[in-house]
C-alpha cells in the first residue's frame, strides 16, 4: 500500500472491509478523501443534502446487511450534523464508520474557523473515536476503528484533518487482519443445566423475543412447541419472529396489541430472548424471569432476574431444547391463543367501520391497504411517532420483509434517510417510507436526493397536519395539545415540482389505486394521504392516571388496537388448537 496518500489509504481500507459507498456532503476539508473515492473505482460517493441523512442512510444499510457502512462530514458544522444519525446507528448496533474531517492540523486548539473536537464530541455515540494527527498513525487507527465497529456492532469515528489526508502515508505500515464475521456465543454447561432445571420446574412458560432472535426463528419455534409456550415480541423482534408462528400472542409495550402482556404476567417462567425491552412497567414483577442475551451488559438492567444467561439466542436454544422435558399440557398456550384472537377480532373493527365514507381517512386503513399492496420482500422504513403505531400493528412480516425505524433512539425524520440507504443497497427491491408529515418536512430537502440519484423509493406521507404522537403524550398528561399543529400542506405538489411522481389522496376509495400507481412508477414517488388527526392509539394496558389524562383532554378520539392480516394468523392458529 506504499505510494498512497493518507486519504487514498483510508478509502482503500474501507473497500477491503467491504464498504461500497460513502454517504456525505462535500467540503474543503473532505476534498482529498472525496477525490480518492472518485479515483478508487470500487467505492461510490453518495451526495446527500444533509449530513444527518448520510448517517441514517449508512445505518440503514448496515442494519440490512450486517456489514460495515460509511459516511462522512466536513469539518465543524459538517460533521456535527452526523451526530443524530450516528446516535441512532450506534443504539441500533449498526456497524458504521464515520469520517469527521477536521480543520488544518496546525490550527487545532487556536479557536480557528469552524473548529470543533470531533474525537471528543462523538465519544458518547461510538465505541471508538480518535484523531489522526500524523500519517504515521495509518493504517492502524483506521483498522482499529473498523474492528471496533464490526466486532462490537456500533459506530466508530475517525477525525482527519484535510492537510493530513493529503500527505503521503508511510510505506510498509502494518496491515492488521479485520475479521468481518461474528462468532457464536454458547453458554457454559453449568448455565445450561440450571436453565434446564428452571424450564422443567415451570408449569407455564412464556417466551418474549427481541431483535436478538434474528436468525433463530426455527429454534424459537422448536422450543415453544416442546414446552407449549406462547410467544410474544417487542417491536424490534416482530419482523424476525411473528411470521409462520403458531404460538404468536402479539406484542407488548407502548405500541402493543393482543395477549402478550397477559401471557407474560400469568406464566410461571418468563424467558426474555435477545431483548433489551426498555418499558419496565410492562414487565411482570412477581414472575420468575430468565434473560438470554449475547450482550452481557444488558442482562438484568431492565428487570430483576432469577437467572441470567450469556449467549446468543440460537446457540442457547440449540443446546437447551433437546435437554428440557416436553410439557404434556397445552392448556395455558391455548388459553392465550384464544385471548389473543379475541383481542384482535375486537380491535380490527376500528379501522374497517365506515372507512368507505370517513374523511379525513383513517390512517389504520391506509396502513392495512399498504400491507396488502406492498411487495412480499419490501423494506419498510418507519418514522417515529404514529407511523410506528401503524407499522407495528398493520405491517405483516413474512421472513422476507424488513422493517427499519429509530426504534431505540426515537428520532424524528428517520424514515426517508433510511429509505435512501436501503434503496442504494438494492435498486430492484421495493423500499417504502412510512413518513409522518412532521418527520418528512424536517428533512424534506433530501427528497431531492431520491430525484438526483433516480432512487425508486415510494414515500407514503400520513398527512394529519399535526405531531400526532405528541398530541397523545400531552393528552396522557391531561394537557390540551398545543404547538403540535401544522398548516395544510400539499406534499404531492411539492414532489411533482421536485421532479418526482406525486399523488394526492383525500378519499378512502382512492387509497388502493394511489398505492398501486406509486408502486408501478419507475422512479421516486410520493403518496400524500390526508389522514384523521384524531386517530390516536393507546397501549393494551394503561394506568388509571393515563386514563384520567385522556378524560381531561380528549373529546373525540379513536382508540385502536390493531391489525390487518395478523387477525388471519390468529384465526389460523386457533384452528390448530386441539378439540376436546
Amino acid at each position: 500500500m506504499s505510494g498512497q496518500s493518507v486519504a487514498e489509504q483510508y478509502v482503500d481500507l474501507l473497500a477491503r472491509a467491504g464498504v461500497r459507498r460513502m454517504y456525505g456532503v462535500v467540503g474543503d476539508s473532505l476534498n482529498p478523501v472525496v477525490d480518492a473515492v472518485r479515483r478508487h473505482g470500487s467505492l461510490e460517493w453518495v451526495q446527500v443534502r444533509h449530513e444527518e441523512v448520510a448517517a441514517f442512510a449508512a445505518g440503514a444499510e448496515a442494519q440490512l446487511t450486517g456489514r460495515l457502512a460509511a459516511c462522512a462530514g466536513s469539518c465543524g458544522p459538517g460533521n456535527l450534523h452526523l451526530v443524530n444519525g450516528l446516535f441512532d446507528a450506534h443504539r441500533s448496533m449498526a456497524p458504521v464508520l464515520a469520517l469527521a474531517a477536521q480543520i488544518p492540523s496546525g490550527e487545532i486548539g487556536t479557536g480557528y474557523f469552524q473548529e470543533t473536537h470531533p474525537d471528543r464530541l462523538f465519544q458518547e455515540c461510538s465505541h471508538y473515536s480518535e484523531l489522526i494527527s500524523s500519517p504515521r498513525q495509518m493504517p492502524r487507527v483506521v483498522q482499529t476503528a473498523i474492528q471496533h465497529a464490526v466486532g462490537r456492532r456500533g459506530v466508530s469515528v475517525v477525525a482527519l484533518p484535510g492537510d493530513v489526508a493529503a500527505e503521503d502515508s508511510p510505506a510498509g505500515g502494518a496491515e492488521l487482519a479485520t475479521p468481518l464475521d461474528r462468532p457464536t456465543v454458547r453458554p457454559a454447561d453449568a448455565e445450561l443445566a440450571r436453565l434446564t432445571e428452571l424450564v422443567d420446574a415451570a408449569g407455564k412458560v412464556t417466551v418474549f423475543c427481541g431483535r436478538g432472535v434474528e436468525g433463530a426463528h426455527a429454534e424459537v419455534m422448536a422450543f415453544a412447541e416442546k414446552v407449549k409456550a406462547p410467544v410474544g415480541h417487542a417491536l424490534r423482534g416482530k419482523e424476525h419472529i411473528q411470521y409462520d408462528n403458531p404460538y404468536d400472542v402479539g406484542m407488548s409495550g407502548l405500541l402493543g396489541y393482543g395477549a402478550a402482556y397477559e401471557a407474560m404476567h400469568e406464566c410461571d417462567l418468563l424467558l426474555l430472548l435477545g431483548t433489551d425491552f426498555p418499558y419496565t412497567d410492562f414487565l411482570p414483577r412477581h414472575v420468575r424471569t430468565v434473560q438470554v442475551d449475547v450482550q452481557p451488559e444488558r442482562l438484568g438492567r431492565r428487570t430483576q432476574l432469577d437467572f441470567a444467561v450469556w449467549g446468543d439466542v440460537r446457540e442457547t436454544l440449540r443446546c437447551l431444547t433437546p435437554a428440557v422435558r416436553e410439557k404434556p399440557s397445552r392448556r395455558f398456550l391455548d388459553r392465550m391463543l384464544h385471548r389473543h384472537a379475541h383481542a384482535l377480532e375486537g380491535a380490527v373493527g376500528a379501522y374497517t367501520r365506515d372507512v368507505g365514507r370517513h374523511t379525513p381517512i383513517h390512517p389504520e386503513y391506509v396502513a392495512s391497504v399498504l400491507d396488502e399492496e406492498a411487495a412480499d420482500d419490501a423494506v419498510f422504513t418507519v418514522d417515529t411517532g404514529m407511523c410506528c403505531v401503524w407499522a407495528a400493528r398493520y405491517l405483516t412480516p413474512n421472513g422476507r420483509r424488513r422493517i427499519l425505524g429509530s426504534f431505540v433512539h426515537g428520532s424524528m425524520a428517520n424514515a426517508l434517510p433510511q429509505a435512501i440507504g436501503a434503496q442504494f443497497l438494492d435498486r430492484s427491491r421495493q423500499v417504502v417510507s412510512l413518513s409522518g408529515d412532521g418527520g418528512f418536512s424536517m428533512l424534506m430537502g433530501d427528497f431531492l436526493t431520491l430525484v438526483h440519484h433516480g432512487l425508486p423509493v415510494k414515500v407514503v406521507v400520513f398527512n394529519n397536519s399535526s405531531l400526532g404522537m405528541v398530541d397523545l403524550e400531552m393528552m396522557v398528561d391531561g394537557l390540551p395539545p398545543h404547538g403540535t399543529g401544522y398548516p395544510h400542506t400539499d406534499f404531492a405538489a411539492i414532489a411533482t415540482a421536485a421532479g418526482a411522481h406525486g399523488i394526492r389522496v383525500e378519499k378512502p376509495a382512492q387509497v388502493r389505486e394511489a398505492l398501486r400507481e406509486a408502486f408501478a412508477h419507475d422512479g421516486p414517488a410520493l403518496v400524500d394521504v390526508v389522514t384523521d388527526p384524531n386517530a390516536l392509539a393507546i397501549p393494551p394496558k394503561i394506568t388509571t392516571e393515563q386514563v384520567t389524562g385522556f378524560a381531561l383532554s380528549a373529546t373525540r378520539t379513536v382508540l385502536t388496537g390493531g391489525v390487518g392480516r395478523m387477525v388471519d394468523l390468529a384465526r389460523a392458529n386457533l384452528r390448530n388448537v386441539p378439540r376436546p
